[in-house]
């Protein structure tokens, strides 16, 4: 029985209905993992590094990309596992990736809302992104801020603020899917001391946007 099949069967007591597949990529950033389905198959990708992992906690992984399609009641001990596995991974990824401009924004930020404990992610430039403003990715403990940013500092430091918040909060799971803007998230973001940066963030976005749409006019 497939390691895919053994974690479908354990998650919903029951064999599954279609044909389930699973392979590793080198295409994948580091820990990093989908699945593709249609009404036949399930087909699960899972990044090189998953190779050298415990299979009880692979099965946590898979059985997670499971519950996003059909949505579970109650996590398995492997999913446990799987999200404990995840969340310490940052522990363990050096910081070796640092823009000097992300870097000061990061060292400002974190001495001022954190007291200067949180410990440097990489801090990487990502596209000129209006819609994704900034990311933070556990598995490579990685933040990426959209290069609309750039000489930006005011906005540069919120955004920053937002992704320091999800690596110091983490996640919660509930029903098998993970919750990040958790009730802690959101009274913690509220402490940002520029009462008015939601409207220059909303003002800076749309006139963005507008000279974006100027300029392939």
């Amino acid at each position: 029985m497939s390691l895919a099949h053994q974690a479908y069967k354990e998650l919903y007591n029951k064999e599954p209905t279609k044909e389930l597949s699973l392979s590793y990529s080198g295409h994948f950033s580091a820990f990093n993992a989908n699945v593709q389905y249609t009404k036949t198959f399930m087909k699960f990708r899972l990044s090189t590094q998953w190779k050298t992992i415990s299979e009880e906690i692979q099965k946590g992984l898979i059985q997670s990309l499971l519950s996003r399609i059909k949505p579970v009641q109650q996590t398995t001990t492997n999913m446990d596992l799987y999200e404990k596995f995840h969340k310490n991974l940052s522990k363990y990824t050096p910081s070796i990736q640092s823009d000097p401009e992300l870097e000061e924004s990061f060292n400002s930020i974190n001495e001022q809302y954190f007291h200067g404990m949180l410990d440097k992610p990489n801090l990487v430039w990502g596209q000129p992104s209006t819609g994704k403003l900034g990311s933070y990715e556990y598995a490579t403990n990685t933040i990426t801020i959209s290069s609309i940013f750039k000489n930006q500092p005011q906005l540069l430091n919120y955004v920053m603020y937002h992704e320091l918040l999800h690596k110091k909060h983490q996640y919660i799971t509930k029903g098998g899917r993970t919750h990040s803007h958790t009730t802690a998230f959101r009274q913690e973001e509220k402490k940002y001391k520029t009462q008015d940066i939601e409207q220059q963030l909303s003002t800076f976005l749309a006139k963005h946007k507008i000279k974006k749409f100027l300029k392939f006019w």
